[in-house]
């Protein structure tokens, strides 16, 4: 199924696994005018590289189903809450979005074309065919063009008051000879909106990962992490349940 705000891949199943990912395309639906660069579409402040990929590859698997975003995060931040101000960003790891500088009719008319319908597509797949396990999937650059530091976990491991899923995937990605971060690159206490919303407030159980850019920019790569996740879930969800 593909709506204007949201792709379903694959059909959501009682007790199976979905994938969510906010953050999956970059696309720039008509009507809509960043006013920036095309080439800064491809980078990271526009979509999470690789995500689509490996969540497309994970849809296939019997009983499994992904919920993709299906406009750039510079057009609407699906992980944000509806109150924050980069919900709409006007700026991203030091370039400008001038074509996001709305006034409040237009912000209104964006939430309502793309953010209120794709969480709304959510929570109705979520409540009629309840997973045993959500997987919040992300992607993050090896390096932010405002900041020296490089970031050297191949994954993170992301989670807010609920870490019963990240408790049992930390060591099995360990295991994998991965070097996992433990809420890095960033905390998902600080910024965990769509899981804070679908997942914990419901006590769902989730598992947030964040995966290197450069291990899924290629479909090799894409395809050892779909395996890599497959596996490593359906045993998360295994010992959850």
């Amino acid at each position: 199924m593909i709506d204007d705000s949201y792709r379903l891949l694959g059909t959501p199943r009682f007790g199976g696994i979905l994938v969510v990912s906010d953050h999956a395309s970059n696309r720039v639906p008509e009507g809509v005018e960043l006013g920036i660069a095309p080439h800064l579409l491809n980078q990271h402040i526009a979509i999470d590289i690789g995500v689509a990929g490996v969540a497309e590859r994970l849809a296939l698997r019997q009983g499994w189903a992904a919920m993709l975003g299906n406009v750039s995060r510079l057009v609407c931040d699906y992980n944000r809450e509806e109150s924050a101000p980069a919900l709409i960003p006007i700026a991203s790891d030091g370039h400008a979005i001038p074509g996001n500088n709305l006034g409040h009719a237009d912000h209104v008319a964006r939430l309502e074309r793309f953010y209120h319908p794709y969480h709304a597509a959510l929570a109705a797949v979520l409540d009629a065919v309840p997973p045993s396990l959500i997987l919040s999937l992300h992607s993050f650059t090896p390096c932010l063009a405002t900041s020296d530091a490089p970031r050297p976990w191949q994954v993170g491991v992301l989670y807010n008051q609920d870490d019963r899923a990240a408790r049992l995937a930390i060591p099995l990605l360990e295991a994998d000879g991965l070097n996992v971060g433990d809420q890095q690159p960033y905390s998902g206490k600080l910024l965990n909106a769509t899981m804070n919303r679908h997942a914990e407030a419901d006590g769902r159980p989730y598992l947030g990962i964040e995966i290197r850019q450069d291990e899924i920019a290629t479909p090799r790569g894409q395809a050892a992490w779909a395996e890599r996740l497959h596996r490593i879930c359906n045993e998360v969800a295994l010992r959850l349940g």
